[in-house]
């Protein structure tokens, strides 16, 4: 006799889950479908990426220099501070201790004076405010509270321009921090488009980079411009000694040098101190706007911020530390990527 019992009817949970795992699969199967094939980045193509990420680290670079720079200046001026309130604080230690032995000896001659108590024990700006406070004190005595009182001030002052400061570095040591991670963000972004590269692929590369440094290290007409002066041409004179070193951010040489790096580097050779950052050095000097106008020496600054800056060589060349994977070379002022803005003449 046949069964006439109605088929057990799945769960409303599992009906579910099924009807989502199949709608799943279909939208899978429909962008798999639809989705074109990722395409391979050419060896040129990799390469102009790469440069423009170079770029844009060695633009983070220079930040990151001058962030550098502010913590030093921060930490000098931090410790200068804490030096003078210490040695502050030793003065006001003595003043105290004269002005008790002053009481001592009043206590000792017939009693202390009930000001000099108080003066004592608190803060004197609150009495030397009174002229009938001032009348009952003894001229010595009045000299050494007067003394205490300043030194309490300047004291106050000091600590007041620490804890300000302080609080600066501490800005200055977090700004420093995501300054570096932006370059090493680009770098590793860069390294990761070159790994994507076939082995041959980064050997024709890494080849070209080399005769592009060879050449522009060896073989270079630089005319014969005159020099700006004795010291930009004692300056050009010691980074020419640096040709062929690498380029690396935040390097001051003298192994390996950024391109603020080389140039305040080279200045320092001749005896003249210079900012470190090309930002700042393009502040100092005499300007010079007109390309036919530059000397061998001086300083010449491109892109709109101002991030790289290298040594006129003459003939329309530099001498610079361009970016990363490259080295200390001389290279014509067409051919660095952005505009030139004017040269400084130290």
């Amino acid at each position: 006799m046949a069964s006439h019992r109605r088929p057990k009817q799945p769960s409303r949970t599992r009906v579910t889950v099924l009807t989502t795992a199949a709608a799943a699969a279909v939208a899978l199967s429909a962008n798999a479908a639809n989705a074109a094939p990722s395409e391979k980045l050419s060896k040129d193509e990799v390469k102009a990426k790469v440069d423009k990420l170079y770029e844009q680290a060695e633009q983070a670079t220079e930040k990151y220099n001058g962030a550098k720079e502010k913590q030093q200046k921060l930490q000098k001026e931090i410790s200068t501070i804490q030096d003078n309130v210490a040695r502050g604080q030793e003065e006001l230690n003595k003043l105290r201790d004269g002005l008790g032995s002053l009481a001592t000896a009043q206590y000792r001659s017939g009693g202390i004076d009930a000001s000099v108590q108080l003066f004592l024990s608190s803060n004197p700006d609150d009495y030397l405010d009174k002229a009938s406070t001032l009348d009952q004190l003894s001229s010595q005595q009045v000299d050494a509270l007067k003394k205490i009182q300043d030194k309490q001030r300047e004291l106050a002052q000091e600590r007041a321009e620490a804890t300000e400061k302080l609080k600066d570095l501490s800005a200055t040591r977090t700004e420093l921090g995501n300054k570096k991670k932006e370059v090493q963000s680009k770098l590793a972004e860069a390294q990761k488009l070159l790994n994507s590269l076939t082995a041959k692929e980064k050997a024709q590369l890494a080849e070209e980079q080399q005769r592009a440094n060879r050449s522009s290290t060896e073989r270079v007409d630089l005319g014969d411009a005159p020099p700006a002066s004795g010291r930009a041409q004692a300056a050009f004179s010691a980074a020419q000694t640096r040709l062929g070193s690498p380029y690396v951010y935040g390097a001051t040489g003298p192994s390996s040098f950024d391109c603020s790096g080389l140039t305040s580097w080279a200045y320092a050779q001749a005896g003249v101190s210079i900012p470190r950052t090309s930002e700042a050095q393009a502040q100092i000097g005499t300007r010079i706007y007109n390309q036919s106008d530059l000397k061998v020496g001086d300083l010449v600054f491109f892109f709109n911020d101002l991030h790289h800056v290298g040594l006129y060589a003459g003939n329309g060349q530099i001498l610079h530390a361009p970016r990363t994977g490259t080295v200390v070379r001389y290279e014509s002022m067409t051919t660095i990527g952005g505009p030139f803005m004017f040269g400084v003449r130290v």
